[in-house]
């Protein structure tokens, strides 16, 4: 162990021994006057601390202060602390173009807005400012005082420099000459890129000087007028001038290794540019340094000497009238108990309790008795909480509850089956009223009890009549089955013959039937077989055959119309499709059938073209298929 500042010690426990020795020495005041026998005599016994006692107390409380002062530490070793750095250099455009209020608030206000959340994002880089218009001036070198570079860039304004215009090529040979010992510089440009068109000298000039340009575009390509301080505009020649982004110094970024960011209206764009500088930069060590590690110890010797000082402080440190066993027993008995079967204040809950059965608040009554019972076992708490169930009408869990109860003495035995029975009875069933019986039985070997007895009698005629019901309602629903299954048996007897008689009576009258009916049937066919011939005959026959044979020539001509249209139609479809031309066929009269049948069905065809079709004109004379 030891101490990172021994010079506490050196310094203050001289002195405080040397103050605590004339006080632990010094008479008290009536001993100059009295003799120590008298004193004695005199001096009432206390149980308190003596006064050398309480200044010794102090004087050990004021060494272990002064040792925490003295930090007492336990050695862990020593660490080496590298401290790199990737060099910034932030060139600030400061030209009147850069007062277009194009962005908000203007552009100059602006870009100090981004060099400054740039501070605060690269806490560990060394950062540098120079600012440039026409010249270029360096207003901070390269720094860790993050504070001091962002109070130097807040006072930069277009007054700062009285020059007039945008010269990057100074900038750069600026900017080279403030990093001439760095091997790879890194420059940041926040501008809106002036006028110039032309950037390769720049280009030339950055790649010479090992300068990896970064350009942070300041505006918009649209552009806003130049406002000065005065409120005028600035002009040429008599028109307002419109300054605009110049996208061009694009190419300066991108050709010397750096990279070109627009401005946004978040801080995303200048957290984008100091990622892409990491990744490109080639961080330094700048210095090292071994700190060493340690486990601090103070906070024991002031811990010590607060107990202590609460012990000089306390009238209680010689009081012989404290029985601490006797308080950690009483301790013990009421909270710590693991036997316990109740709690000190249980009494309140069955006051509580037995007040809302009186109020005839059941439910709240049940609850306090079932938690009481549950948390102490006791029969009694079972047993109440079961009579508030009953009261409820919940007979179920006033069964659960006296099935609980366990009771020593033999008269709480019997009311307890005695209450259990009147449960199971009041539900009803003959289950339930059988095993009523059996509880009021039970009961009544404990202790004889008029009620009881009545009970049990009541309960076995409910029994007893409810059996009988059931047995009646068996006879009769037996004697109804044995009826109607008689009439069944009958129905179907009568329902068969009926259907004998009338199957014979419909097979002779069927007979009938035909024989009539064909002898009628062939009467009326010789009959119009002779109206035909005697019409035949009238006729001549000459002019019947003509008629015959015009009908079938109609026809025929109608049929053969439509087959020559089909025919000229799939003619033309097979030329479209075919290389050659095919020859015309005559069509057989199976095929024309078929032909016919499909048109009068007008159902579309199942082939389907391969080739592509080509789109023709509407024909007002094409047939509908």
């Amino acid at each position: 162990m030891s101490f990172l500042h021994p010079e506490f010690l050196y310094f203050m426990l001289p002195p405080l021994f040397i103050l605590f020795g004339f006080l632990l020495t010094q008479k008290e005041s009536q001993a100059h006057f009295f003799s120590q026998e008298v004193m004695r005599k005199l001096r009432v016994s206390a149980n308190s601390l003596t006064l050398r006692a309480r200044n010794a107390l102090f004087l050990l409380v004021g060494t272990l202060m002064i040792v925490a002062l003295a930090q007492p530490v336990i050695n862990e070793g020593v660490i080496q602390v590298k401290a790199k750095s990737a060099d910034i250099m932030i060139a600030m455009d400061i030209s009147d173009s850069m007062l277009g209020e194009d962005v908000y608030p203007n552009r100059l206000k602006l870009a100090k807005q981004k060099a400054m959340e740039l501070l605060k994002e690269a806490p560990n880089e060394r950062i540098g400012v120079i600012a440039f218009a026409k010249n270029s001036y360096l207003v901070s070198p390269l720094s860790f005082d993050h504070d001091a570079v962002g109070f130097l860039l807040r006072q930069l304004n277009t007054d700062s420099i009285t020059e007039k215009g945008t010269d990057f090529l100074s900038m750069l040979d600026a900017v080279n000459s403030s990093l001439s010992k760095q091997s790879k510089k890194y420059l940041l440009i926040l501008s809106d890129g002036g006028d110039k068109d032309d950037f390769s000298q720049e280009i030339a000039s950055a790649k010479e000087k090992n300068i990896a340009v970064f350009v942070l575009g300041i505006g918009t390509s649209k552009g806003a007028p130049i406002k000065l301080e005065e409120g005028n505009f600035v002009k040429y020649k008599g028109n307002i001038i419109i300054s605009k982004l110049n996208e061009n110094i694009s190419e300066l970024a991108t050709k010397s290794g750096g990279v070109y960011i627009q401005n946004l209206t978040s801080n995303d764009d200048i957290k984008a540019m100091l990622r892409e500088i990491e990744k490109v930069s080639e961080q330094k060590e700048l210095k090292s340094e071994d700190v060493h590690r340690y486990i601090p110890l103070f906070y024991y010797p002031i811990g010590l000497a607060l107990f202590i000082l609460l012990l000089a402080t306390s009238s209680m440190s010689k009081r012989k009238a404290v029985h601490l066993p006797s308080v950690f027993l009483l301790f013990a008995i009421f909270f710590a108990n693991p036997h316990a079967k109740a709690d000190v204040l249980d009494f309140m809950k069955l006051k509580d309790a037995k007040e809302a059965y009186e109020a005839k608040e059941y439910e709240k009554a049940a609850k306090l008795y079932q938690e009481y019972g549950d948390s102490s076992k006791n029969g009694q708490s079972y047993y109440d909480a079961g009579n508030a169930y009953y009261k409820q009408q919940k007979y179920k869990e006033a069964i659960e509850s006296y099935e609980k109860a366990t009771f020593e003495d033999k008269e709480s035995r019997a009311n307890n089956f005695a209450n259990m029975a009147n449960a199971y009875a009041k539900q009803g069933s003959t289950e339930n009223l059988k095993k009523a019986v059996q509880k009021y039985e039970d009961a009544l070997k404990i202790k004889e009890d008029k009620q009881t007895r009545e009970n049990l009698e009541a309960v076995k005629k409910a029994i007893q009549k409810e059996e009988q019901n059931s047995q009646e309602k068996k006879d009769s629903q037996e004697n109804k089955d044995s009826k109607d299954k008689e009439k069944s048996d009958k129905n179907e007897k009568d329902s068969q013959e009926n259907q004998k008689n009338n199957e014979n009576n419909t097979s002779k009258e069927n007979q009938k039937n035909s024989e009539n009916n064909d002898s009628n049937s062939s009467q009326d066919k010789q009959k119009e077989e002779q109206k035909e011939d005697e019409e035949k005959q009238k006729q001549d026959p000459k002019e019947q055959k003509s008629k015959e044979d015009m009908n079938q020539t109609n026809e025929q001509k109608e049929q053969k119309q439509e087959l020559q249209e089909l025919d000229k139609n799939e003619n033309n479809q097979t030329k479209e499709a075919s290389p050659h031309n095919i020859p015309k066929k005559e069509m057989s009269d199976a095929e024309e059938q078929k032909w016919i049948q499909q048109l009068n069905l007008e159902k579309n065809t199942y082939m389907y073209r391969l080739n592509n079709q080509k789109i023709q004109k509407d024909d007002s004379n094409e047939k509908p298929w």
